[in-house]
Parts: C-alpha cells; sequence; structure tokens
C-alpha cells in the first residue's frame, strides 16, 4: 500500500493506494497517530484503495473515533466494492462517506 498526505495547516489529506490489510494496516495507523494532533480535518481518498480487511477498518475506526472529539473525519472516493464492505459491516453508519 502507498501512503501520499498533505497537510494544509489544520487539515489533512490521506491518499490511499493498494490493499489495507493486515500486513498494511500498522502503516497507516502509525501514520495518522503520529500526525494527528492539531488536525480538524482529516480527509481520507480511497479512489485507488482496492482492498481493505477487518484490520484495516479497525484502523479507521480508531483515527474516526479520535476525530469525534477534535473535528471531522471525511472518506471520499470510496469504489463500489469497499462501499459494499462498509455496508455489510455497518460502517456506513459510522464513517462520515462523501459520494
Amino acid at each position: 500500500m502507498t501512503i501520499n498526505k498533505t497537510e494544509n495547516n489544520s487539515k489533512m489529506h490521506i491518499f490511499l493506494e493498494g490493499r489495507l490489510d493486515t500486513m498494511t494496516a500498522p502503516q497507516l495507523e502509525a501514520e495518522i497517530k503520529s500526525n494527528l494532533g492539531g488536525v480538524t480535518e482529516l480527509i481520507i481518498d480511497l479512489a485507488e484503495l482496492t482492498y481493505i480487511s477487518s484490520a484495516g477498518l479497525r484502523v479507521l475506526l480508531s483515527a474516526q473515533k479520535v476525530m469525534n472529539k477534535q473535528g471531522n473525519m471525511i472518506i471520499r472516493n470510496v469504489n463500489q466494492d469497499i462501499m459494499d464492505i462498509f455496508e455489510v459491516t455497518g460502517f456506513v453508519d459510522i464513517l462520515n462517506i462523501e459520494e
């Protein structure tokens, strides 16, 4: 998985490419945890994400919990396969997903 990140004041954009699974979820978790201080808007772009496992879902849930306390988290550009996973797991009710 490739993680590209841009920061602008209190906004952070994370662009994910590839597979977010057991092997790559710790990388994303470390990236998010080490950079959320002072962030009030976190945007995670999944346009190039091809797969997400339960480990990846856990990282998104953890980030959502942090951002609920300090701002807003938006998930963008979700493909249909990932959206199906979000729907089956109930994450559509937890995450702020922009169509």
